[in-house]
């Protein structure tokens, strides 16, 4: 989705989000923002970097939840040549492709405390050392973060750096999600049918019916401005030419054949009876267990996907896996 698209709105909630962007934009300070999945969180930063003195500047992106821990120092910080096996060459990392511009780091919550000790430093001091090497590099950088996990809490738990969220919070940006900003949803839907169409060379979008329309405006949509985008190209290209669309399909997947490994016949929670006597704490373990393999499985194995399938919090399940030792080599983060 282009970052445009993202920021395309005129509810009040959405407004003073945008307004409040572009006062913090001119500032160097760090920036924290906070958005549930499909907001529109690359949008926003890419709009403090380009409403900012550093928008001649490079604006580096990078999903820290897209890079194993091992390689995400390596990805940030860069590497000397013989730094580990096949480190040819110097790597020059992206806090320092940055210079002089913005570097968004979407996703922080899932990265290691040794990373987040390092950007610390990177916030604090302006400089680093690559992987496997001594020279400290300076750099001017104006980080924006993003996240959509509550980092307050993590930061109590001890599951992330306190004095980093300290830095990152100057200011903290907060993308309203799309059910909150319900004014914008039939103005996203047609932008979105527009655009479209002429992907499809098509003439002329007609329109949505008052059925369609009702079914945009009342549905929650988890997946927020990323959802909404799928659910209307995906009317666009099924419905009848210079015909207005009268059909929202919300769910893909909804078929009579659709499989499931979490119904009842196969749910490990439904299927298992209570024999007496019981090991309570064995018995539990083993349940738990259970529960989170075959999440796993439903979900192929990405562990956002499980995590959601049990109504449990990425870090949530993650404590689950290592808790009972079931961090293998099939799971994955995406």
């Amino acid at each position: 989705m282009n970052d445009n698209e993202r920021l395309i709105g005129e509810s009040p909630e959405f407004s003073a989000l945008l307004e409040q962007t572009s006062t913090i934009a001119p500032l160097h300070k760090p920036v924290l923002v906070v958005g549930e999945r499909g907001t529109g969180k690359e949008g926003i930063a890419s709009r403090l970097h380009f409403l900012s003195n550093r928008w001649e500047g490079q604006f580096i992106k990078l999903n820290c939840a897209a890079i194993s821990d091992s390689l995400l120092e390596s990805e940030l910080f860069g590497h000397e040549a013989g730094a580990f096996t096949g480190a040819s060459k110097v790597h020059h990392g992206r806090f320092e492709r940055a210079h002089g511009g913005t570097l968004f780091l979407d996703e922080l919550a899932n990265t290691s405390m040794l990373v987040q000790e390092k950007i610390l430093r990177v916030i604090e001091y302006g400089e680093f050392e690559r992987v496997g090497g001594s020279k400290t590099i300076k750099c001017d950088v104006r980080l924006v973060a993003a996240t959509n996990e509550d980092l307050p809490t993590l930061a109590r738990q001890g599951n992330f750096r306190a004095d980093l969220l300290d830095r990152l919070a100057f200011d903290v940006l907060t993308i309203p999600p799309l059910r909150h900003r319900t004014d914008d949803i039939l103005l996203l839907a047609e932008h979105f049918a527009v655009t479209m169409t002429k992907e499809l060379e098509r003439a002329v979008f007609s329109g949505f019916s008052p059925e369609a329309e009702q079914t945009l405006k009342q549905h929650p949509w988890p997946g927020n401005v990323r959802e909404l985008k799928n659910a209307v190209e995906r009317a666009v290209y099924r419905m009848i030419e210079d015909e207005p669309i009268d059909e929202i399909i919300l769910d893909p997947f909804e078929s009579p054949y659709r499989p499931s490994r979490l119904d009842a016949k196969h749910d490990p929670v439904t299927a298992q009876r209570l024999i007496f006597p019981m090991q309570l704490k064995q018995d539990t373990r083993e349940r738990e267990i259970a529960i989170i393999e075959a999440a796993l499985e439903a979900a192929k194995y990405n562990q956002r996907d499980a995590a959601d399938k049990r109504g449990l919090t990425y870090h949530q399940l993650r404590g689950y896996l290592k808790k009972y030792n079931l961090v293998g080599e099939r799971s994955s983060e995406e």
